[in-house]
């Protein structure tokens, strides 16, 4: 099942209004990544591991694929806005959709995309009676 995909529960602010803080099931389809990296797209949420604390599994949207040119901050709360970088081949620009709460590239950099998991592919919601 690990090379499939998985059911990951998430916990914290980043993806606010996306994803709630916690308790949120998300399935993380690792497949069809698996299967051909190449197509990833920008607005997709993906997995990944934190370049910053190695092991946690973290969600973020992807911004900029290899060689885009991307602001750094479009929030202008880290860095200018009117700084812009170009994504390296192999690798990603993430950034949470809560902007203000979220750990992402306008931090770290760009991601290396050996460090994604896999596509978030669907919320799973759970009715109760």
């Amino acid at each position: 099942m690990d090379y499939v995909g998985a059911l990951r529960i998430t916990s914290g602010p980043s993806m606010l209004p996306t994803m709630a803080t916690s308790g949120e099931s998300v399935i993380e389809s690792k497949l069809s990544f698996n299967l051909n990296p190449r197509t990833l797209r920008r607005g997709e949420l993906i997995s990944l591991e934190s370049p910053l604390e190695p092991g946690r599994i973290v969600c973020k949207r992807i911004v900029g694929l290899p060689g885009d040119i991307v602001c750094v901050d479009p929030t202008g709360r880290l860095a200018p806005s009117t700084e812009h970088t170009v994504v390296p081949r192999g690798h990603l620009w993430v950034i949470g959709d809560n902007a203000a709460a979220s750990r992402d590239s306008r931090e770290y950099g760009p991601v290396s995309i050996s460090l994604v998991r896999g596509r978030i592919w669907a919320r799973v919601s759970c009715l109760s009676t």
